[in-house]
């Protein structure tokens, strides 16, 4: 490996620690950097490897806001312990059956979210919805199951769906929805990186100084979302979002 790239690595691991931490959607930066600048390793010893740093970026995010948001930790207990699984059964998924032919559908998903949510002004920034604990619970469920899964078999912008899921259907606000969304997010991540270890496909020398890269930016992050709020959120979740929607274009139409 030539001397100038794990410094890139570790740079890119930073910057996706701060937008992750944000709104989620850092992978958009990380993964295909890990990928050009790795090009001899196999693909799943480089998306293996980077897991680590998304997981150490994500727990130093989730660590300030839980310092200065309340969460539902029976719900969010519940929606974690889903998710583990969910995301170690698509990691298994994935070394079985290519992904391509989820893209075209997710560049659907991903225009139309992009419009609704530069057209519809409030969107995520306050409570809409008093959910009965049954209809939350159900609703907890099937996002953590989907979305442990996509994540897993998937994996850019598993950050922004969940903060989607949040306000769409838990009817959060902006803030709460990227709290809440860490947690979840931890929890995936960890399942995927048991699954990878238990295949020997991570490269330690190169996943632990990027890990702590990427909790600088996570931590850092995390406090300009806490201070800037819900319209600051907004706007880097409509940047992530089409970030997420050009990678996944280049991929149908141009890889």
């Amino acid at each position: 490996m030539d001397s100038y790239v794990l410094p890139l690595l570790c740079l890119a691991a930073f910057a996706a620690g701060f937008i992750d931490a944000v709104v989620g959607g850092g992978g958009l930066i990380q993964t295909p950097m890990g990928l050009i600048l790795l090009p001899s390793l196999p693909v799943s010893t480089v998306i293996g490897t980077l897991k680590v740093p998304a997981f150490s970026g994500t727990s130093f995010a989730a660590y300030q806001y839980l310092k200065k948001v309340t969460l539902n930790w029976k719900l969010l207990a519940i929606m974690m312990l889903l998710a583990f699984p969910s995301a170690f059964l698509g990691s298994t998924l994935l070394t079985y059956v290519s992904n391509d032919f989820m893209k075209p559908v997710l560049l659907v998903v991903l225009s139309l979210l992009v419009v609704y949510t530069f057209a519809k002004k409030n969107f995520g920034q306050h409570i809409e919805k008093n959910q009965s604990t049954r209809t939350q619970i159900a609703n907890a469920v099937g996002i953590s199951f989907v979305i442990g899964m996509y994540d897993g078999f998937i994996g850019p912008g598993t950050g922004s769906f969940l903060v989607v899921a949040f306000i769409v259907i838990m009817g959060f606000d902006f803030l709460h929805a990227s709290a809440n969304a860490k947690m979840v997010n931890l929890a995936t991540n960890f399942g995927s990186i048991c699954l990878f270890i238990y295949k020997g496909k991570i490269i330690w020398a190169i996943a632990l100084p990027m890990a702590a890269c990427n909790a600088l930016g996570g931590w850092l992050g995390a406090k300009v979302a806490i201070n800037k709020g819900n319209s600051f959120i907004r706007i880097f979740f409509l940047i992530v979002v089409i970030g997420t929607l050009l990678r996944f274009a280049y991929d149908v139409f141009w890889k």
